[in-house]
């Protein structure tokens, strides 16, 4: 019996009531129930559930366009190709590689949840992983990069550092499970055994390699730091054997590039084979062919000096020979000398000659040491009249003396001041209101306002006045014949 087919798309829950259900023939036919009313926002929302669920983790290749950076960090772009096209965000706290990549035109292959966007009901793809779609954008990536770093003068000449000649200790950053190690070692074994080597193991190809790749060249530095000066790492040898372009592709990554650029200890690049370029090879300080390039490079210094310390030991021993032939003729011409001349003959010519070099001798270093305690005493007399505590008591009387005069006339200004604020306190107690009435003067009011009469034209019929006298007041009532004319 054939079963009914389900398809993915199917939205029965959505529009629930769109069908119609067949009645039985015997019962009444009743009018269809109405569709539910929807809301666009719970509308959206199941749609975004239905495809959150369908669609939780994808992959989808294509070409970017509309691309728009904002400010907070987060990138907006569309992914599309001939027939439709795909809104994307990628999200300022995602961690993922080849985000500087991002660029009109470039193709790319994103990993990430499908969803909707609710404020719109668009949907859209929350990125999650990029990678880059095919060699050809690998290597435009590459060629971008190169110019970036290009720009900010990463490659310059000025910027590369001499490797030290003859190192003792060198850093050594690579995968320990790979053949560069291997063939690193045995060269290293072979031309330089007293050489010392700190490994930094990392990933060099794969998801995070590059990553791994900075963390290592950082830990050596802070390695490096921490040690007392002349006993840290001479160089750092960044290495890894050959590959295809995506297998070296971590060494072209813009942190690794960084981390170089950063590095405090010089850098040798020794990636992949003699045709192979890096962005590493660039920002290092020197770039060898090959891992074993790289070091020979390292050990030419010790090799050379063991060399010439060779041709030198057999140039000494013919040296030695031929002094010691020349040395053993002489001692034979000074021993026929010697049987000619007697030493008593000599030295008894020389005697009275020694005697007067010696009475010379004993008048100079008299005469020498009296001129020098003579100039030592004319010194310390001049030391003694310059002496700081002789002028350090000048200055200490002049400053009390100048202190006596500040204070003495600080307390006659001040008895000026005071005198004078006396005489203008008698001033103002004269002038008070108080002492003008005893002088025979008295102020009139009215009584009911309060208001002080100065003129007669102020005066009112029957005003009942108020006068203040220099003892006391009292009140008084206008008459018509007061008013005047």
């Amino acid at each position: 019996m054939p079963t009914k087919q389900t398809s993915q798309w199917e939205f029965d829950g959505l529009f629930e009531g769109a069908g119609t259900e067949e009645k039985e023939p015997d019962q009444p036919c009743e009018a269809p129930p109405s569709p539910k009313v929807w809301t666009v926002e719970a509308l959206t929302r199941q749609i975004r559930q239905l495809l959150e669920s369908r669609f939780r983790t994808v992959r989808v290749s294509g070409e970017v366009s509309n691309l728009r950076w904002q400010s907070s960090g987060h990138c907006y772009f569309s992914l599309k190709d001939a027939g439709a096209q795909l809104s994307c965000v990628l999200f300022r706290g995602e961690k993922v590689s080849f985000r500087d990549q991002i660029a009109q035109g470039v193709r790319l292959i994103l990993s990430g949840d499908v969803s909707v966007y609710m404020p719109r009901g668009q949907y859209q793809m929350i990125v999650r992983g990029i990678e880059l779609d095919g060699i050809g954008s690998l290597q435009m990536a590459f060629e971008r990069l190169k110019a970036k770093l290009q720009e900010e003068g990463l490659f310059d000449a000025s910027r590369k550092r001499a490797l030290c000649r003859y190192p003792e200790t060198i850093g050594l950053v690579t995968s320990v499970s790979g053949a560069a190690l291997r063939d690193v070692m045995h060269v290293l074994r072979r031309r330089h055994p007293g050489l010392k080597v700190l490994l930094a193991d990392c990933r060099v190809q794969g998801q995070g390699a590059s990553s791994d790749i900075a963390r290592s060249i950082d830990r050596l530095n802070r390695w490096h730091a921490s040690q007392p000066s002349g006993k840290g790492l001479d160089m750092i040898l960044l290495t890894r054997g050959g590959g295809s372009l995506e297998d070296l592709w971590a060494f072209n990554e813009e942190g690794v590039a960084r981390a170089i650029a950063s590095s405090t200890i010089p850098m040798i690049s020794a990636i992949g084979h003699e045709i192979d370029f890096t962005i590493s090879d660039f920002v290092a300080d020197v770039r060898a062919a090959t891992p074993s390039a790289a070091a020979e490079m390292i050990s030419e210094g010790a090799v050379s000096a063991r060399q010439r310390m060779l041709d030198l030991g057999q140039r000494m021993r013919v040296w030695l020979e031929s002094a010691h032939d020349q040395a053993g003729e002489r001692l034979y011409q000074l021993a026929r000398r010697l049987d000619q001349r007697h030493p008593r003959r000599v030295l008894e010519s020389h005697w009275q000659q020694l005697d007067e070099w010696q009475t010379d001798l004993s008048l100079s270093v008299t005469h020498a040491l009296e001129r020098r305690h003579e100039r030592v005493l004319a010194m310390a007399n001049m030391l003694r009249a310059l002496h700081p505590v002789k002028r350090v008591q000048t200055r200490e009387q002049q400053l009390q003396h100048v202190s006596t005069q500040w204070q003495r006339w600080i307390r006659q200004h001040c008895f000026q001041l005071d005198e004078r604020l006396k005489n203008l306190g008698n001033s103002l107690h004269l002038l008070g209101p108080r002492e003008t009435l005893a002088r025979g003067y008295s102020i009139t009011t009215d009584a009911e306002t309060g208001q002080v009469l100065s003129r007669l034209d102020q005066l009112k019929k029957g005003m009942t006045l108020s006068t203040m006298l220099s003892d006391g007041s009292f009140e008084s009532t206008t008459n018509p014949g007061d008013l005047g004319p």
